[in-house]
């Protein structure tokens, strides 16, 4: 369990203390899911940039009186053949990488719509309620997980 969530022992009960681990743990798998699909994306813009630039630069502007000797020029190279798989790679990668995104963003939001929602429930007495506002902030400030407002 995290260090500042441990230290929280008069604020919140154990099963809170969870939940907000919990909603911890999913936040760390979305900010993952969301740079690998970042990293991944621009690469696949960057390589696919650069693999039609070379598509230009060898067949096309040599080849152009003749759609025939372009294709022929491209098939008979068979490295293109392999940029072009590593690039259509890249792309469903991309695609995958965006699911598991979304899916773990889903996951994160409804544990912490969760907690927005069972807050009267996790702080029933009159003085942790209104000593709540020290959990939010904290979650705020070092995990960057607003429990303020359920909208993103």
């Amino acid at each position: 369990m995290e260090s500042s969530i441990k230290l929280l022992d008069d604020r919140t009960d154990q099963a809170t203390r969870q939940m907000l681990q919990k909603v911890v743990e999913r936040k760390r798998k979305f900010d993952k899911y969301k740079l690998r699909h970042l990293i991944i994306m621009w690469a696949t813009v960057f390589l696919s940039f650069f693999y039609f630039f070379y598509i230009y630069q060898t067949i096309m502007k040599p080849y152009s009186y003749s759609f025939a000797s372009m294709f022929s020029t491209y098939v008979n190279q068979s490295v293109n053949f392999y940029y072009l798989i590593f690039i259509v790679g890249l792309y469903g990668l991309m695609n995958l990488l965006r699911e598991k995104r979304e899916k773990a963003e889903k996951e994160y939001h409804a544990l912490r719509c969760e907690i927005i929602d069972k807050s009267k429930d996790l702080w029933k007495k009159e003085d942790e309620w209104k000593n709540r506002h020290t959990v939010f902030e904290m979650m705020k400030a070092n995990y960057d997980i607003n429990l303020y407002h359920e909208n993103k």
